[in-house]
């Protein structure tokens, strides 16, 4: 990766000078007239005898060239108040197009993380309570992460912890028995979700209906034939819903385990804990000390004998480990888990499951109402489903009404408007840094121009059209070196190259919001290189080569960045 390349040869160049930076930070200057490169290197050492950044900048980059400027550098300069900036050669830039046309839908991908493992805890849906839209976050979020890491060459597992244990269970089954009189034959998803909301209705007015819920749980943890009976027939009624949501997103998850798997799992984590003498008594509980850490302690056992959904966590861990020896653990999960994850990753390390650094909480905002927060309890939810059947609508409305030149049929109409309406609500999530609250809202949801799927994917569509009227395949010039490149094909050729430095930032960060951005900002790009220069019609064979090449390379970056997000690319539209 160039950026990385840079960045070596500039630590040799400071360490002549008897510099050694902890951070030597590389940015891409806003306009393309400041360099393709700049860092403030020289703003951020202080030296007795330079004490003008600018004169140090200056002295730094006389010492790179009589080092010699490699070949890939045209030019650096020194910009007040003491940046450097550096310009790319037009020689590398085109090398860089040719890789594209030849790694394809490869391009980006890299071997960086050969022969390490990572597993990814996402999506991770409650049985018995609706797929909402607040459940898309760590789907979409966990399944782009999930592609970034193995485009990056990881063995990457991907697991959805089914909440399928704990006392809302008790809540159901107490739900069902008095209010459906014990019945499960007749149960459906929709019927589940009504019983919930009724038990925390009734609770609020009847607090013993809670305590009641708790004998309930703790009966179907002694394996009650009656208990267990109602909660294999909510585990069985919402995967199948769930899936059906699943097909629509067009996601597949690896593994389903459910936390009840865990469950005959976690005597040897209390046994570990003992072991360790990292356990101890408290108000009938078992619980491990957290207090230099200043959080609360984490429970093992309640004081009933009961186990946590912390202890079953670590449990969890516990297996992962001895199953994949992951050398990291992601965890995409909401941001009200954040002390609930940092009691367990903190126990782990105590346990001797991992070090803390491989453990990572990848934190995400919510999705919420006008009103505030939803809530299943008071049946204040908008269905992940609905949403997406809206979108999807929407989506054909325009189809169909853009048709009359396209003549598109039946049944390619149909694929299109999933694949644009299933991907503008994707996303809308995915543009939001995933720390970021997002306001539920229709109109913003589904946006046909501009920042939005259905403009990416409309540009690749526009690039593939230009492609297939040149009706044979696209080959890149023998010799470049005669031809006069436009405004607009140059700033193509200083954005396409970014693209893996792109997708590692997108990794390292856990932030595929960086990938959105930069796919809009070439979409923009390209669409101003094709309405102001003629593809097919420049006036020269090598010139209408090198445009093809152009458009050829858009499409695979189009296409390659957004199956990364989990979004398809429609060849026509």
């Amino acid at each position: 990766m160039i950026k990385d390349k840079i960045r070596e040869d500039l630590r040799d160049v400071l360490k002549k000078l008897q510099i050694r930076p902890d951070d030597l930070e590389l940015e891409h200057p806003l306009d393309f007239n400041n360099g393709d490169f700049s860092t403030n290197i020289a703003l951020k050492i202080k030296k007795k005898e330079l004490p003008i950044p600018f004169d140090l900048a200056d002295k730094i980059i006389a010492t790179w060239r009589a080092s010699g400027l490699p070949d890939y550098i045209a030019k650096i300069e020194v910009a007040k108040p003491g940046f450097i900036n550096i310009w790319l050669e037009d020689n590398f830039l085109i090398t860089q197009l040719k890789e594209v046309l030849e790694d394809k839908e490869r391009y980006g991908s890299s071997t960086s993380g050969k022969g390490k493992t990572v597993v990814i805890d996402y999506s991770s849906p409650n049985i018995a309570k609706p797929f909402g839209i607040g459940h898309l976050r760590s789907t979409i979020i966990g399944q782009a992460i999930y592609n970034l890491y193995k485009f990056s060459g990881y063995e990457v597992i991907g697991v959805n912890h089914l909440g399928d244990w704990g006392t809302q269970f008790g809540k159901l089954i107490v739900a069902i028995k008095r209010w459906n009189k014990g019945n499960v034959n007749d149960l459906t998803f929709e019927k589940l979700e009504k019983l919930y909301v009724r038990f925390h209705s009734q609770a609020e007015k009847r607090p013993e209906l809670e305590d009641e819920a708790r004998s309930w749980f703790k009966k179907l943890e002694d394996k009650d034939q009656e208990a267990r009976k109602i909660w294999k027939a909510c585990i069985d009624i919402s995967l199948k819903e769930f899936d059906h949501i699943y097909d629509l997103l067009g996601v597949k998850i690896d593994h389903n385990i459910g936390e009840s798997f865990y469950d005959d799992k976690t005597e040897a984590v209390i046994s570990l804990a003992k072991k360790k003498k990292i356990a101890k008594k408290s108000q009938g509980a078992l619980v491990i000390d957290l207090s230099e850490l200043n959080i609360p302690p984490a429970i093992l056992l309640k004081s009933d004998g009961a186990t946590t959904y912390g202890t079953r966590d670590l449990a969890c861990i516990a297996y992962r480990k001895k199953r994949w020896q992951p050398d990291l653990f992601i965890y995409e999960v909401g941001s009200d888990q954040k002390l609930h994850l940092k009691q367990t990753f903190a126990v782990a390390v105590k346990l001797g499951y991992g070090d803390l650094n491989q453990f990572v909480h990848v934190s995400h905002g919510l999705i919420r109402l006008e009103g505030g927060k939803m809530s299943t309890r008071k049946g204040k939810t908008i269905h992940l489903e609905k949403v997406l059947e809206e979108s999807i609508k929407k989506a054909s409305k325009i189809i169909v009404s853009s048709n009359n030149k396209k003549k598109l049929l039946k049944k390619e109409q149909e694929e299109i408007a999933q694949m644009v309406g299933v991907g503008a609500i994707k996303y809308f999530d995915l543009m939001h840094h995933y720390s970021s609250d997002i306001i539920f809202d229709w109109k913003k949801m589904f946006v046909l121009e501009g920042n939005s799927a259905p403009y990416l994917q409309y540009t690749f569509a526009r690039c593939q059209s230009v492609i297939n009227k040149e009706e044979k395949e696209v080959v890149f010039p023998e010799d470049t070196s005669h031809l006069k490149l436009k405004k607009e094909e140059e700033v193509l050729l200083r954005t396409l190259y970014r693209f893996p430095e792109i997708v590692e930032e997108a990794k390292n960060k856990f932030s595929p919001n960086l990938l959105c951005t930069y796919l809009f900002d070439l979409a923009q790009k390209y669409n101003v290189f094709y309405n102001k220069l003629s593809i097919l019609g420049a006036d020269s064979p090598d010139s209408i080569e090198f445009r093809l090449s152009l458009t050829a390379a858009v499409s695979y970056i189009i296409k390659n960045g957004l199956s990364l997000l989990g979004i398809d690319t429609p060849e026509r539209m």
